[in-house]
């Protein structure tokens, strides 16, 4: 059966679980985590993707990230594969390091927010790696640490959290740790990160005294939500892949998306082809990439090794060819 493809939008709120390959551990000491924690810092203060909640465990890690203006895929390729070359090099192995694919789960932030930071960031307490909430206070390797006002990460968006328990840090600091240690009696919470059914249900009780009332809701693995949220957000997809679709059967790929742009632009195709800082070649370009990474669903990576660019430069790519498109008024498909 092939593989679901990954749903994202600007703003969405993703709980991300990365596994190392057959459960191998991915971190074998201090100098590994802090390794990682400075890449991780890096590609989210560079692409502007908050963090509100992480933690990293021997085989595998928690992260709950907001798209902002990068695809989260993109984010977590460059955090993995930049890891995984340091990894490898440090201890002299080769081949994966990570699971083939990593768990994105797209979440309702009303009413599941609080409660996977919180799950997050209890890991370490419930795996025995700390044994008790008093010393996850300061443990470093857990993004509540610095909710707690012990370890500073500038990349960790601390504010948006401890807003929910009052205006002042440290009002705000004593409630969220009562709330945290309220979770620690829960243990392990599969309709956080279990079956899509039992998620968007709310849990194994709602699901029984649903099925008891002879009511059906739509689900899905990738989302962590109701009923409604998820009908949502699978409408949203399937309007993208739709027209994904319909391009295709028209005969568009890229080839013809650079035709469309070089007619638009009334520039040679060689041109747009060739990298160059010339401001309508720019605005060329940008508009390949927006057509060929939000229309035809094509990879930036892919879309990078066509055009010669570095991967990073066609996100931002993306965000001018949509802004030309739209003020232009401008389709690929007319």
């Amino acid at each position: 059966m092939p593989r679901q493809a990954r749903i994202d939008a600007p703003g969405a709120l993703h709980h991300i679980i990365c596994r190392g390959i057959e459960r191998r551990n991915i971190f074998r000491d201090e100098t590994d985590r802090e390794c990682f924690l400075d890449r991780l810092g890096d590609v989210l203060s560079e692409t502007s993707t908050p963090c509100y909640a992480w933690s990293l465990m021997p085989n595998h890690f928690h992260l709950l990230l907001r798209t902002g203006n990068v695809a989260i895929a993109t984010v977590m390729r460059r955090v993995l594969t930049g890891y995984a070359v340091t990894f490898n090099r440090r201890h002299h192995r080769h081949g994966h390091l990570f699971q083939n694919r990593y768990k994105s789960i797209l979440c309702q932030d009303d009413p599941y927010f609080l409660e996977l930071v919180r799950y997050i960031h209890l890991n370490p307490l419930r795996a025995r790696i700390v044994p008790t909430l008093k010393v996850l206070d300061p443990y470093p390797y857990s993004g509540h640490s610095a909710l707690m006002g012990r370890r500073l990460n500038d990349w960790q968006d601390i504010d948006t959290v401890l807003v929910y328990f009052g205006r002042r840090a440290f009002t705000a600091r004593k409630k969220y740790r009562s709330f945290v240690e309220r979770g620690i009696e829960l243990g392990k919470r599969p309709d956080l990160i279990g079956g899509g059914l039992i998620r968007s249900a709310g849990g194994w009780n709602a699901m029984k005294a649903l099925r008891k009332s002879g009511i059906h809701l739509k689900s899905d693995e990738r989302i962590l939500g109701d009923s409604d949220f998820v009908q949502s957000v699978l409408e949203q997809q399937n309007e993208q892949l739709e027209g994904r679709y319909h391009l295709q059967s028209l005969g568009y790929d890229f080839n013809r998306v650079v035709g469309r742009v070089a007619e638009l632009f009334e520039m040679n195709r060689d041109e747009i082809l060739r990298p160059g800082k010339q401001p309508e070649r720019v605005r060329a370009r940008s508009l390949v990439c927006y057509w060929g990474v939000k229309a035809l669903g094509m990879s930036g990576t892919k879309v990078a090794e066509l055009l010669g660019m570095a991967q990073s430069s066609v996100s931002r790519a993306v965000q001018r060819g949509e802004k030309l498109a739209i003020n232009r008024r401008w389709y690929l498909d007319r």
